[in-house]
């Protein structure tokens, strides 16, 4: 898949994803929310696909919301009633919440620029986030008189723990990749010539694994923190007599025994 607003590159088991509206700093605008969603989708239907590294095209990785749109309130989620904006949220751009949320894959963020507002709740909904160095992040709504209205009061604090999270909402200030190392937000910080390489490096040893044993580890990571002990538990045990049914987890075995490297399937 390649789109003007988003482009889709896979190859070797790892997908790149890019937004790709540089002239906007790429904006969450409807044409990049659509475009995210779409790779979402396509990742979760091609099994062959092991990693996701989201990256932006430009010197930002993503500004957020358009603010030239908030301004003229021409566009959706920015114009008509309140039920009407209610609406255009729930069905634009908080839908990338919820296909980041489901997307089976994990997912790197390369982030090579500055990540504000939706922008730095984009980065905090991958798994892993690497900074080029002179990348900056900022929890900014409460400046243009906003709340995070697209789900970074629930991704951010589970990130970098709700006191960081607290006073990154509340002072809206920006801070840099050595901060955000700092926090936890990122997990390293390289030259912005060795971003993509070192995403694509640790992707490497992501999408090594069998898929489906893969997908259904990154599942059961993400469902047991929302439920009890017993839950996940039940959840590890049904997930684990999946697994366990297929070819590639059985290949994984015998490979590990016989000290040879193993080829994976999908099955």
């Amino acid at each position: 898949m390649s789109s003007d607003a988003v482009t889709y590159d896979a190859r070797d088991g790892i997908a790149v994803v890019t937004l790709n509206r540089p002239e906007t700093r790429n904006a969450l605008s409807q044409d990049v929310v659509e475009g995210l969603i779409a790779a979402c989708d396509r990742v979760n239907q091609d099994l062959s696909v092991g990693c996701v590294v989201l990256t932006g095209n430009g010197p930002a990785f993503c500004s957020g919301g358009n603010v030239k749109e908030m301004h003229e309130r021409n566009r959706a989620p920015f114009m008509g009633s309140a039920a009407e904006m209610r609406r255009a949220y729930r069905h634009g751009i908080q839908q990338i919440p919820m296909a980041m949320y489901d997307l089976e894959a994990p997912v790197i963020a390369a982030v090579n620029g500055p990540a504000i507002g939706a922008g730095l709740d984009l980065a905090a909904m991958c798994d892993i986030r690497l900074a080029a160095d002179g990348a900056s992040f900022a929890e900014s709504f409460l400046r243009v008189g906003l709340i995070s209205g697209d789900g970074g009061a629930w991704f951010l604090p589970r990130v970098v723990g709700m006191p960081r999270a607290l006073e990154m909402t509340y002072t809206a200030d920006p801070i840099s990749a050595q901060q955000a190392l700092t926090m936890g937000l990122v997990s390293a910080i390289v030259t912005p010539e060795q971003l993509m390489e070192k995403a694509q490096e640790m992707a490497k040893r992501i999408a090594r694994h069998p898929p489906h044993s893969l997908r259904l580890t990154k599942r059961l990571l993400r469902e047991s923190a929302r439920v009890d002990l017993p839950t996940a538990l039940e959840l590890a045990a049904a997930m684990q007599a999946v697994v366990q049914h297929t070819a590639d987890q059985q290949e994984a075995v015998a490979a590990f025994l016989q000290k040879r490297s193993p080829v994976f399937r999908g099955n």
